[in-house]
């Protein structure tokens, strides 16, 4: 089962494909998203990686958090599920 990483404190010249390179290094990429502005579609700065297994997701966050990655310190740790928006009532 694939185990979904957060990446912070992107530098907004970062790409998917740059940022699945970092990572490939420490298992198979499933996916990479990086978040970005719906209207202006800059980067927002943060996005998330998927890794295969759970062995490798954990050597990821254990090597790459708080290291320099194209000019910036990242922040690399497991995502964490969006808590439901409550429904807005009129």
């Amino acid at each position: 089962m694939a185990v979904k990483i957060y990446i912070g404190n992107l530098s907004y010249s970062t790409t998917e494909e740059s940022l699945s390179g970092l990572f490939s290094g420490y298992g198979e990429v499933v996916s990479v998203s990086i978040i970005k502005d719906k209207i202006t579609g800059q980067s927002k700065g943060f996005g998330f990686v998927e890794l295969a297994e759970q062995e490798q997701a954990e050597k990821a966050i254990a090597a790459l958090n708080g290291k320099e990655f194209e000019t910036r310190r990242i922040r690399v740790n497991f995502a964490q599920e969006k808590p439901p928006r409550p429904k807005k009532s009129f």
